[in-house]
């Protein structure tokens, strides 16, 4: 059996558009020709499920009391207990198809506590290990090729249980200072899981998100993040509002029928950094590609 890749979407900060980059990358791998995955931990809002239309139906599974197991379940004690009551439906339950040809398994409310929940087990390497866990021994043997783990935005246990879980980390940031020196505080953080538990963390993309590349301000940060990341750094993601309204429909700008130039623009550059990714997630020798941030 041939592990899936793992990669976690992350940065300590709201509304970079992490869980719109995560769910184009996803649909980008998928149109690949990739077993895609994405896995949803950030937040009870479930954005990653109306990305794609499925948050109704989940709303209405947890109003209806029906929403057991769910994604907060596969951390606890009791995960391997419900396992064994309930077979191969215990973790079927928790995946949803989509109409872009990925499979996703939604946030739940049960996420808002899981932080305290994990902070109250002794051991670090089993409180940040659960989620690696669960992937390892549920989701492997199922044959997905990518796992694309959605995190919230901000450093807590969740966060680092999908680090640990992913060992490969796609950092989206738009064009700012406070953006800049967040990526620098999680290159740190990964440092520190490495010097802590000896789990290598790499960073494998990061991403220049809502880049409108007529201002000034965009061009320089463009070039700051091509000298820091010359290794890592993706192609930059045009400000597009119609990406935004694709996500309000419940789809991605892959599926919209007549995308703008704007939109044409975001699904080659999303197309583009999903092959890149693919290099950088399933090889061991770094790929330098300092023209993937030019300006065209």
């Amino acid at each position: 059996m041939r592990r899936p890749s793992r990669v976690a979407t992350f940065i300590d900060k709201g509304g970079t558009g992490k869980t719109t980059v995560a769910a184009h990358l996803g649909v980008a791998l998928a149109e690949a020709g990739e077993d895609v995955l994405l896995v949803d931990l950030a937040g009870k809002q479930g954005d990653l499920s109306k990305h794609f239309g499925l948050w109704d139906d989940v709303e209405e599974s947890i109003e209806s009391d029906d929403d057991w197991p769910n994604i907060s379940t596969v951390f606890q004690d009791e995960w391997d207990i419900i396992v064994e009551k309930l077979g191969e439906d215990a973790v079927d339950d928790l995946i949803h198809g989509t109409d872009e040809d990925i499979d996703v398994i939604p946030a739940h409310p049960g996420l808002d506590s899981l932080d305290a929940e994990l902070g109250n087990i002794d051991s670090p390497s089993d409180r940040y290990s659960r989620l690696d866990d669960f992937l390892t021994e549920y989701v492997d043997p199922l044959g997905y090729d990518v796992v694309l783990v959605d995190l919230p935005g901000i450093t807590n246990n969740v966060t680092y249980n999908g680090l640990w879980a992913a060992r490969n980390a796609v950092v989206p940031v738009e064009a700012g200072v406070f953006e800049a020196s967040q990526l620098e505080a999680l290159e740190q953080d990964l440092e520190k899981m490495d010097d802590s538990f000896g789990v290598t963390v790499d960073l494998s993309m990061v991403v220049p998100n809502k880049i409108d590349r007529r201002t000034k301000l965009s061009k320089e940060y463009l070039k700051e993040f091509r000298d820091a990341y010359p290794d890592v750094l993706g192609r930059p993601i045009p400000v597009s509002q119609e990406i935004r309204n694709a996500a309000n429909d419940g789809h991605t700008v892959f599926d919209v029928d007549e995308p703008s130039k704007t939109g044409e623009r975001a699904c080659r550059r999303f197309a583009e950094n999903a092959e890149e990714l693919r290099v950088r997630i399933s090889d061991d020798e770094p790929v330098r590609r300092t023209e993937a941030v030019s300006d065209d």
